[in-house]
């Protein structure tokens, strides 16, 4: 287990996709924002895990059509949220404008869910650590557990930084539209 501890945090520690959705969203919208796009992201790490137990991950990785589908969707969806970040701000000066949970939470899971690459990687990972199902549920466990640590903690990095960047500007969108290009692309 303290291999998989140890070669989890590793993989967690590694900025990626997930953690840039969470300090932008933080840094766009408060902390609170990004606590729940982080709960939201992880949410969808628990959906992959049992997703894996179950054997669905093994069928999104045997079928390219389904990946594609799955990593198109991903790429529209980064699309929609930077199109939605490009509409007219309160001016840079305004205060930050906080974000409902739901829409927060849910953004967050379903950043996480259309990323084929977690799915695969739960499919790839896990397997080399644990072969039963509830070995397989229990590093599931682990993994989420240490991924939402590290999450939380870029969600209060990203609204503590907030006040030092421009709220209201483009980066945002810029951000969301370089993570579609990257999910098309990947």
């Amino acid at each position: 287990m303290w291999a998989f501890v140890l070669a989890s945090a590793v993989l967690v520690a590694v900025p990626g996709p997930n953690m840039v959705y969470i300090v932008t969203r933080a840094a766009a919208h408060g902390r609170r924002a990004g606590l729940l796009s982080a709960l939201g992201v992880e949410t969808g790490t628990l959906v992959h895990a049992g997703l894996a137990v179950a054997g669905a991950a093994a069928l999104l990785a045997a079928s390219p059509v389904a990946s594609g589908a799955i990593r198109w969707a991903g790429a529209g969806y980064l699309l929609r949220l930077g199109l939605r970040a490009l509409r007219p701000r309160p001016a840079p000066t305004a205060p930050i404008v906080p974000e409902s949970a739901g829409r927060a939470f849910r953004d967050g899971v379903l950043v996480n869910l259309l990323n084929p690459k977690v799915g695969l990687f739960f499919l790839a990972f896990l397997p080399q650590f644990a072969t039963t199902r509830a070995g397989l549920l229990l590093h599931g466990a682990v993994f989420f557990a240490l991924a939402l640590a590290v999450d939380l903690g870029y969600a209060l990095a990203g609204a503590a930084v907030s006040g030092r960047l421009r709220v209201g500007g483009r980066w945002p969108a810029v951000i969301y539209l370089a993570l579609a290009g990257y999910a098309a692309l990947a």
